[in-house]
């Protein structure tokens, strides 16, 4: 279904999508029809991230802690009250 409207275009704009009109050897409502949907496809497409990366380093052992027992863990980290 198509749908006539009237856009203002700036010149900037209109020589863009007259080029990739002549580019592609398509007429100006498909170029411009095109051009909008990319557009808005690129709007609404997730943005790409950057990886995430962990630099590790060695924190060192407590001597005497048993790295086996949360609870002592807890009470060692977060003092007696840590519940």
């Amino acid at each position: 279904m198509s749908i006539r409207t009237t856009v203002t275009l700036d010149k900037d704009v209109y020589d863009r999508a007259k080029d990739f009109s002549k580019t592609r050897g398509i007429p100006f409502r498909e170029a411009l029809n095109e051009l909008v949907r990319t557009g808005l496809l690129a709007e609404i497409a997730p943005k790409p991230r950057k990886p995430f990366h962990i630099k590790p380093f060695h924190m060192g052992v407590v001597p005497g802690l048993d790295y086996d027992d949360i609870e002592g863990l807890l009470e060692y980290g977060e003092g007696p009250y840590h519940r």
